[in-house]
Parts: C-alpha cells; sequence; structure tokens
C-alpha cells in the first residue's frame, strides 16, 4: 500500500511558506490584542465554551490530589493524637505529683504545729514500708540508733498517737502501731478523767480498753487521752475515740471498743517523742514524829501533853534513896541511839534495866 500526502499539501505553496503566512498572522493578531483588546470578548466566550472540559480534564488530577491529601492527613491527624496523649500523660504525672507534695505539705505543717505543742524535744522521721509479718500492726521509719533513737520511744503525727518504737537498728527502727495485739498504753477519759489500759485488737485497726468496771461512766463518742502514768507518753496526748460499750453485769469487767484518731495507715511522716515527760520527784521521807515509816518500823505519834506526865513517871524511881545492899550500876558504854530507839518513851526503872 503505497503512502501519499493529503491533497492539502500537494497543491498550492509549500509547507515552509503556509508555516510563515500563519506565523505572521499569529503575530498580528497578538499585536491587535495587546494593544486595541479586540479579542477580550471572543477569548471570554471560548473560555466559558471550554470551561465544561477543562473541569472534566481536572478531575483524575483533583482526584488523586484529594486522596494523597486524606492519607496525609490522617497520618498527620494519627501522630496528633499520639503526641496528645504522652502530654496528656505527662500532665496527669505531674499533676498528681503536685496534688501529692500539697497533701504532703499540708502534713508537714500540721506535724509542725503538733510539734510546737508537745512539750518534749521531737524528731521527724518518715514510713519506709510495713514489716513484712501479717500477723502483726508495725512500720519502719528512716531513723535509727545513729539518730538518737531509743527503745521504747512513743511516735505520734499531728492527731494523736501512732504507736511505739519496740526495735532499733543502725540507721531504722520498727514501730509497734496502737493496733497491735501486744501494744498497751494507759489512757484516761477526756470528759471524766476515768482511767483504764487500751491494748490493740490486731487486724480489726481497732482499741479495746481493758479492765473497765461494768458502772464506769464511758458513754459513745467520749475522747481517750494519755494519762502519762507509764512515764514515757506525755499526758494529754489523743488516742482514740469510742464507739462501742457493752455493759456486762454478769462479769467484773465492761467492754469498750475504740477507733484510733491517728492516722495509723496513711502516714508518710511521723514525729518521734526524742525525750521523757518531766516527772516531779517524789517528797522527801517525813519525819519520825509525822508518824511515817522509817526503817520499816512504825514510831508511834507523840502528844505533846502527856510528855512531861510521862518522863515524871519515869525519873521518880531514880530519885529514891538507895539501900545499902543496892549495888551502884557499873557505868555503861553509851550507845547510840537509833531514832526509833529514841522516839519511844522509857517505862522500865534503871534498876532492872541494869539487870
Amino acid at each position: 500500500m503505497e503512502y501519499s500526502p493529503p491533497p492539502l499539501f500537494k497543491q498550492g505553496a509549500s509547507a515552509r511558506v503556509k508555516m510563515m503566512v500563519f506565523a505572521g498572522i499569529s503575530i498580528a493578531l497578538l499585536l491587535v490584542d495587546s494593544r486595541m483588546h479586540a479579542l477580550t470578548a471572543v477569548r471570554q466566550a471560548v473560555g466559558t465554551v471550554l470551561y465544561p472540559v477543562q473541569m472534566a480534564a481536572l478531575v483524575p488530577r483533583d482526584v488523586a490530589l484529594g486522596v494523597g491529601n486524606y492519607f496525609s492527613s490522617l497520618s498527620a491527624l494519627e501522630k496528633q493524637v499520639r503526641d496528645l496523649k504522652h502530654e496528656q500523660i505527662a500532665s496527669a504525672q505531674i499533676m498528681q505529683q503536685a496534688q501529692l507534695n500539697i497533701v504532703e505539705n499540708n502534713h508537714l505543717r500540721k506535724l509542725m504545729e503538733a510539734r510546737e505543742r508537745v512539750p518534749v524535744k521531737t524528731m521527724m522521721a518518715e514510713v519506709l514500708y510495713d514489716t513484712r509479718d501479717s500477723a502483726t500492726r508495725k512500720i519502719v521509719l528512716d531513723r535509727g540508733i545513729q539518730n538518737g533513737v531509743e527503745l521504747g520511744r512513743p511516735v505520734i503525727d499531728n492527731l494523736g498517737v501512732v504507736g511505739q518504737v519496740t526495735r532499733v537498728f543502725p540507721f531504722t527502727s520498727e514501730v509497734t502501731l496502737l493496733t497491735d495485739e501486744e501494744q498497751a498504753i494507759p489512757v484516761q477519759l477526756l470528759r471524766n478523767g476515768v482511767r483504764s489500759v487500751a491494748i490493740g485488737r490486731g487486724k480489726s485497726g481497732t482499741m479495746e480498753l481493758r479492765f473497765t468496771a461494768p458502772t464506769a461512766d464511758i458513754q459513745i463518742g467520749d475522747i481517750v487521752i494519755t494519762s502519762g502514768l507509764d512515764g514515757l507518753y506525755p499526758a494529754g496526748l489523743a488516742v482514740a475515740r469510742v464507739t462501742l460499750v457493752e455493759r456486762n453485769a454478769h462479769g467484773p469487767f465492761g467492754r469498750v471498743v475504740c477507733q484510733p484518731l491517728a492516722g495509723i495507715e496513711r502516714n508518710t511522716q511521723l514525729l518521734i517523742l526524742m525525750t521523757s515527760p518531766e516527772i516531779p520527784a517524789r517528797p522527801p521521807v517525813e519525819d519520825v514524829k509525822t508518824g511515817r515509816k522509817i526503817a520499816g518500823k512504825m514510831a508511834p505519834i507523840k502528844d505533846p501533853a502527856k510528855e512531861p506526865a510521862a518522863a515524871g513517871a519515869a525519873t521518880a524511881p531514880a530519885t529514891a534513896p538507895a539501900t545499902p545492899a543496892a549495888k551502884p550500876p557499873a557505868s555503861p558504854v553509851p550507845k547510840p541511839a537509833t531514832p526509833a530507839a529514841a522516839a519511844i518513851p522509857a517505862a522500865v526503872p534503871p534498876k532492872e534495866a541494869t539487870r
């Protein structure tokens, strides 16, 4: 099959001439449009007609761009969500730490106020952990022998008594809480001064007042404080509140259950009482004339009105004339008289005394 050019190119001028002619026409139209703006209306009409064609031609491009933007925005949003979650977790941790610091500062402030009210020297300690023995109620503090902690020191918080130091190590100390079954403390009621002994009840987290008579004036809601009779706890420290009173008329004692006022299991810092309360010295032993016991013997009380008569009766035989048969008594060696012997009046004649 033989190929031949179209008839347009077979006749007339050559292709080069035609190109030159059309190029000149194009240049002329450009000059006319730029100078006179004659083709503006034609251009707008053509653009209006071709606009739907342009939009249809741009649909594949717009779809491709939309899909790309969707996936890129989705990944960006996922990254933003992850970042926001991390920031939320960090903010929550910071907020929790701030709340913990606020609670700790408030607790420390209350401990400092309680420290000023206690009449003895105190030292602040931090709770490290609870002991492993589940049958006991004990905690471990970060103060020990190196800090001057001694065995038997009371431990308190801003609300009342927490427990007592029962074991001491070089850098730590073990505190037995009031609710432990082996812990006892002498107490009294704030309302009327009724004395008793508070003993822990173990896992129940309560205390019991032992040796209370069924007729004792104890009511629910009474505040129990330390009596100070043991010489370790200062008198007046809050211990517990009475929650249950059972009066058993058939037994020698009643049953009184108390709830501790101090934060037994929710404290992070505590106060250790480093010195014992000052106990007034006992009064001196009175003289024999007052009738008090001295050297294990009770001396009789002298009556000043009867002392002269007793002295005269004792000296009457001594002033009587001695008989010739009477022998003068040998000069005895004077012995120091004891206070009890000096206080007893002489009732035996001298003759019989010298035999």
